[in-house]
């Protein structure tokens, strides 16, 4: 089934640490409700392009083609690459510890801003990128008609987005009792990132590389 298909590259989207901390940053704001709802609404909007022009792009040609074979090498060339950023973010050195300077000018962001912030680091984001062109050919090259289409492409976008909601969730129903945890979470996730997002990486580019490859 295809939802089952996209479900991993949408966890490896909604698992990776990055976006979560600027959702939680941004709660520390003057208008925290309004800068949360414009960078979670970003960030859905960025993923949803992404997986929707390669969704339609992967459909057109299966239309014109009874085996499309490249999107077979597309996925195992995406899963070669997921692993190689996966070693780079693994290799000694490589991790940045602390919080980015960008990051910290955040408790400052107006809503326009968290909405600009939110649409870069999902459209513009080459991990988040790369897991969006995966999932959008599963879902072009599935042919599926219109209503499991949008379906399975709903069904991915909420999963990618959901930890990045979960922060203004969190404090619309708790309100200001829930920002001491919360900065908590930010540290772990700022002192762990790296590590995370490899493991991520890796698994999802593996299995890529392995459909991939035996469907040649």
């Amino acid at each position: 089934m295809v939802i089952g298909e996209v479900t991993p590259f949408a966890l490896g989207i909604a698992l990776s640490p990055f976006p979560v901390a600027p959702a939680i940053f941004l709660l520390f704001t003057p208008r925290p409700r309004a800068a949360g709802g414009a960078f979670l609404a970003g960030w859905v909007a960025g993923i949803l392009v992404v997986v929707s022009l390669l969704a339609l792009l992967a459909g057109v040609v299966e239309t014109r083609e009874e085996t499309p074979a490249w999107v077979r090498w597309a996925k195992a060339v995406l899963g070669a690459i997921l692993i190689l950023v996966a070693v780079r973010q693994w290799r000694p050195g490589s991790a940045k510890e602390g919080t980015p300077a960008w990051m910290s000018t955040l408790t400052e962001a107006t809503p326009a801003k968290a909405l600009r912030l939110g649409l870069l680091l999902s459209a513009a984001n080459p991990k988040v990128v790369l897991l969006s062109a995966g999932a959008g050919l599963t879902i072009g090259s599935a042919e599926l008609g219109p209503p499991l289409a949008f379906a399975a492409l709903a069904v991915f976008t909420v999963i990618s987005a959901c930890t990045v909601a979960l922060p203004l969730l969190l404090y619309l129903a708790a309100g200001e009792r829930v920002l001491a945890p919360l900065g908590k979470a930010k540290t772990w996730l700022e002192t762990h990132n790296s590590s995370v997002t490899a493991l991520i990486l890796t698994v999802i580019g593996a299995l890529l590389v392995i459909e991939g490859a035996t469907a040649l």
